[in-house]
């Protein structure tokens, strides 16, 4: 069936300003319908209020409204579009998290659309209602025969005390019509729970909260549906929470596809997923459906749904390849799955008309596993409260992609730049620094970080609660956990990791053992630090990289640099290969190229070994683009906006872009945004990777050893890397690629160290004669004590080469000075 015709005029409601538990994956949903319904030939209007998006860049709606996301300013907008003579037709709430949603649904209660004659696509207002209103829910799914948790709906105190009589302590308190959980929580005694359901009612637009049987410690699942108005559904994604429940799916680490169910156990979840999005009545597009299942019998539960598009779309989205929010604004608009192509597998022929290869009712397979870790700010808020809850905490995130778990893994940890490369074996390892004098690793991005001192052995006590209680960081004590003997029991006992996954950290501590075992440190010899049993390595060098170890791991291991670790692989030819995400396990051709790096053992073809990499390269020059990375408060979106828009220049002037980010929630990782995509961590290894691959060899470095890898230009195609549009990670980044040949373009590093190092930017400004506060360069505390001294309390301490004032704190006294 065609698309509809009876309207021309769509609104587009934005997600507004970014908070903690609405980022920029709303951002990215807006830009792929505006995208799609301007190809269909709608004229969009969009409201919202966010200057750092790229949805409020003009090009992207026929018109764009910067106003409050308010009922009172769609009135006007609607006012305004019809006296004009181009009346909206049609109203698209579910593109812009709960902001666009209860602003939609609050437009329709006060006849504000049908003042207007407008109508609501994509979830109607009832759907909505049945999907957010936490009593009707519950309703629902006993009609249907699913379970819930034992609660109950108040909109009062006394109320909430009569309830909790039924459920009893821990309760799970829901506020309805929130995103991230927000007002809600978790209370163990009175006190909290009168707390927190103050605060939730307080938080619900329309003063509601469930109070809830707590599911704590039982397994977490995610199902992304996406439904047709011929009542089509597929599974796009299947997602697990490694952490179990009790803590909000965004602040979890998770894993797709599922990898502790049984197919059986798979199925039935995803029969259950159908029943909920038709009971729901979500007519056309997306939504995430949570479940928890009980790992003592398997007693599954139906924990909540959201009738919109959402953070997990968006990882649904970058994991698999499919695109959800578009699929999800042409649905709204008549079409069904069967007759849309899916993108990634179909391309358009020389008419102009799609090749259809798959169409969009293919349910995505995916041959490979994806990560995602939450990134939280807690060091920028010492007084806050870092456990984890069902209220979101995390400011972003970063996923990744690996032929195993483990690899998937370890390119995760180093994908949030905490300077951490792995799990364990880096200098803010504390195991490895309890055992190692005098070991400093000098990676290019660890430039300026002092190694940790650290009391040994952590605690019983201390290590109990570190598993027992989540928290940012837990992933590590898991791993000191295990160095220490303690079993997978013990481990899940505290945790409620599925021992499955524990399994898997447990060979890599293994793997770790053996690996560090090759290095006999001579501590008399400083000049040199070990002596490696290169024979045996060169069989466990391999292994180590298909198990996802960075370079920066290796040469902990090993006891010498990550410069001379890399050296150290490449002449043994270990070098990545790179993989599509094409959403059909390879059964199909891709179109889009769209890649992710992997080792594998290679395969003999007539002897030699052959390398199973599917990128596919043209002769054209190329320009990289290096993203932002993880969303961080000081990093957001405003990164990913610069980013995107150099991809559009490079395509303007005919150049081909290259882009490298981990943020499933940008514009910047869309399949279709620049001519080639890379989803990997944004470390200076990771990132030479590509450079060399694309450049087809590597560069010539400005230095270089006799002997050693690097000392050929290749083929040139890569003909420059910018720095400047993706924040402080890729400029943090830049000198390290210089030094390796990587042609730096635009601004460059020299400039950059100028500005970002204190030292160099003050003596600039005195050649220039400006004035600036009296100050001086310390790099001790000693060295600090002296100025402080010299230039007299209160002080402004500013570290080098930091973005939105991390660290930076005004110092009233020496003992804070210490501190």
């Amino acid at each position: 069936m065609p698309r509809r015709t009876d309207i021309h005029s769509i609104l587009i409601i934005g997600s507004g300003p970014i908070v903690i538990g609405q980022g920029c994956e709303f951002d990215y949903s807006g830009v792929q319908a505006c995208r799609a319904l301007r190809e269909e030939g709608y004229r969009i209007v969009l409201i919202n209020s966010n200057p750092a998006t790229i949805m409020t860049d003009p090009e992207f709606a026929d018109a764009t409204y910067i106003e409050p996301i308010t009922p009172e300013a769609v009135e006007k907008i609607l006012e305004r579009e019809k006296a004009n003579g181009t009346p909206i037709d049609a109203l698209l709430p579910t593109l812009g998290g709960q902001t666009g949603l209860n602003t939609g649904m609050a437009c329709f209660d006060q006849g504000i659309l049908q003042k207007y004659g407008v109508q609501m696509i994509g979830a109607n207002r009832e759907a909505i209602w049945r999907g957010e209103d936490r009593q009707r829910f519950k309703e629902l799914m006993h009609e249907i025969g699913l379970k819930v948790p034992i609660s109950g709906v108040v909109h009062n105190m006394e109320d909430a005390r009569e309830v909790l009589k039924t459920v009893g302590l821990p309760a799970i308190i829901r506020p309805a019509f929130t995103l991230g959980g927000t007002g809600g929580g978790i209370a163990y005694n009175k006190d909290e729970f009168e707390e927190i359901v103050a605060r939730g009612i307080d938080a619900s637009p329309i003063n509601e909260v469930l109070i809830e049987q707590s599911v704590i410690g039982w397994k977490e699942y995610e199902m992304e549906v996406v439904r047709d108005k011929n009542d089509n559904c597929i599974v796009v994604c299947s997602i697990e929470n490694i952490d179990a429940m009790g803590v909000h799916t965004g602040d979890s680490i998770t894993v797709a596809p599922i990898q502790t169910l049984t197919d059986k156990e798979y199925q039935k979840m995803r029969d259950a997923s159908f029943a909920v999005i038709r009971a729901v009545g979500v007519e056309t597009g997306g939504s995430n459906i949570q479940f928890g299942i009980n790992p003592a019998d398997g007693e599954m539960v139906v924990i909540e749904m959201n009738p919109r598009v959402s953070r997990s779309s968006a990882l649904a989205s970058k994991a698999t390849g499919y695109p959800i929010a578009k699929i999800a604004a042409k649905l709204a608009i008549g079409y069904t799955l069967d007759e849309l192509p899916n993108p990634i597998t179909s391309k358009r022929g020389k008419d102009g008309k799609w090749e259809l290869y798959t169409s969009a009712c293919f349910e995505p397979s995916i041959d490979y596993c994806v990560i995602k870790i939450p990134r939280w700010t807690f060091e920028k808020f010492p007084d806050a409260d870092e456990t984890l809850t069902t209220q979101m905490k995390s400011v972003g995130e970063a996923m990744a992609i690996g032929r195993t778990f483990k690899e998937a893994l370890q390119k995760g940890i180093r994908s949030m730049e905490v300077k951490r490369y792995g799990f364990g074996l880096d200098k803010n390892d504390k195991w490895l620094n309890s055992r190692t004098v005098g070991f400093q690793p000098t990676a290019n991005e660890e430039r300026g970080q002092d190694a940790h001192t650290t009391n040994w052995p952590i605690p019983e006590d201390t290590l109990r609660r570190k598993l027992a209680v989540p928290s940012q960081g837990r992933l590590f004590y898991i791993r000191y956990a295990l160095k220490m003997g303690w079993t997978i029991e013990q481990v899940h006992e505290l945790t409620n990791y599925d021992p499955w996954f524990l399994g898997q950290m447990k060979e890599l501590v293994e793997f770790e053992d053996e690996l560090v075992g090759f290095h006999t440190y001579v501590e008399t010899q400083k000049a040199n630090l070990g002596v490696i049993e290169f024979a045996r390595l060169a069989s466990l060098l391999p292994k180590a990289k298909q198990l996802g170890y960075s370079d920066v791991q290796i040469g902990a291991a090993l006891r010498m640099s990550p410069a001379d670790a890399r050296d150290m692989r490449l002449e043994q030819g270990i070098s990545p290969v790179y993989k599509l995400v094409d959403t059909c396990a390879a059964e199909f051709e891709a179109s889009t190229p769209y890649y992710y790096s992997t080792y594998e053992t290679p395969f003999t073809v007539n002897g030699k070994p052959v390398h199973e990499d599917e990128i596919r390269l043209t002769d054209r020059p190329k320009i990289i683009i290096i993203g932002g990375g993880p969303n961080r408060i000081g990093q957001g979106i405003e990164f990913d906006y610069c980013c995107v828009q150099a991809a559009f220049a490079m395509r303007e002037l005919g150049i081909e872009s290259v882009m490298i980010n981990s943020n499933p929630e940008t514009v910047s990782t869309d399949y279709d945004t620049s001519d080639l995509l890379f989803f990997e961590p944004l470390t200076h290894e990771d990132i030479l990777n590509i450079c060399e691959r694309l450049n087809g060899g590597p560069f010539a470095r400005r230095s270089p050893s006799p002997g050693t890898p690097g000392e050929g230009r290749g083929e040139g195609l890569v003909k420059g890397v910018i720095v400047q549009f993706g924040g402080q990670t890729p400029l943090n980044l830049a000198r390290g690629l210089q030094e390796a040949g990587v042609p730096i373009i635009g601004t460059s590093v020299d400039s950059i160290d100028a500005a970002g190092d204190r030292e160099q930017f003050r003596d600039l400004l005195k050649q220039l004669g400006q004035r600036q506060p009296e100050n001086g360069i310390a790099r001790s505390v000693e060295d600090a004590r002296k100025i402080a001294a010299q230039i007299g309390y209160p002080v402004l301490v500013r570290p080098s080469f930091v973005l939105g004032g991390r660290a930076m704190e005004i110092v009233s006294d020496e003992q804070q000075l210490n501190h």
